[in-house]
């Protein structure tokens, strides 16, 4: 009994079986060509799909302010405006006495012995509190202001 021989393959065989290298560049030039221009038709229907978008968005957002005109004027009554002025009106100014209270301490000369640095991120924390407190101040003031420019009255 003999032994079945197998028959090794050539090179030259298998480059007839391949394709030619200049088949094989032009198949990926086709292929990233045609993604590219997959892309750009979708870009391009995004667009299109955003400019339908835009108006729909346009005419909810009119919807919406009227709604929003409707439900503020029953939301801006006295009855909730007063006491949300009063509360932020005393948190800034309490929090402006208490800030000059510790400023006024540390500078004591009773204090002064026992003082360690001020690390900065208390340094800023004081400042940002100083100045909430101010920007609270200020914009009460502009809301009573444009309150009493629009219904003459405070």
């Amino acid at each position: 009994m003999s032994t079945p021989s197998f028959k090794s393959v050539e090179p030259e065989e298998t480059l007839s079986l391949r394709m030619p290298a200049k088949a094989v560049r032009a198949q990926g030039v086709i292929a990233w060509s045609s993604l590219f221009f997959v892309l750009l038709q979708s870009v391009c229907s995004f667009f299109v799909a955003l400019d339908g978008l835009r108006v729909v968005i346009g005419v909810a957002a009119l919807a919406s302010i009227t709604q929003a005109g409707i439900t503020w004027d029953k939301v801006h009554t006295d009855w909730i405006r007063v006491p949300m002025i009063a509360f932020a009106l005393m948190g800034a100014l309490l929090n402006l006495t208490i800030l000059r209270r510790v400023r006024y301490l540390r500078r004591r000369s009773s204090s002064l012995w026992r003082q360690r640095p001020l690390t900065p991120r208390k340094i800023r924390l004081e400042r940002i509190q100083l100045v909430l407190s101010l920007v609270t101040l200020a914009l009460i003031a502009i809301e009573e202001l444009t309150h009493f420019h629009t219904f003459h009255r405070m």
